[in-house]
């Protein structure tokens, strides 16, 4: 029984743990989208429309700036 309740609470802890870093990823990289989409609304969906498609494509974190930074160069040329 005590083997039992240690795997729980060790497999409930890696758990939690992993859902919180997915968690604040998301919101990094959300907060990175629109912080590049100063107050405008519209651009705040379009970035963040980009950010979706950059996911889609699996781009890396270390390029992934980069990449929302060119998205949004596009936008102003609209």
């Amino acid at each position: 029984m005590d083997y039992f309740i240690v795997a729980v609470v060790s497999i409930s802890g890696f758990y939690f743990h992993w859902w919180l870093y997915v968690r604040i990823k998301r919101w990094v990289n959300r907060d990175l989208a629109l912080s590049m989409a100063e107050k405008d609304k519209a651009k705040q969906t379009y970035m963040l429309e980009q950010l979706a498609q950059a996911q889609q494509q699996k781009i890396p974190k270390r390029e992934l700036a980069t990449w929302l930074q060119a998205a949004a160069d596009r936008y102003q040329t609209h």
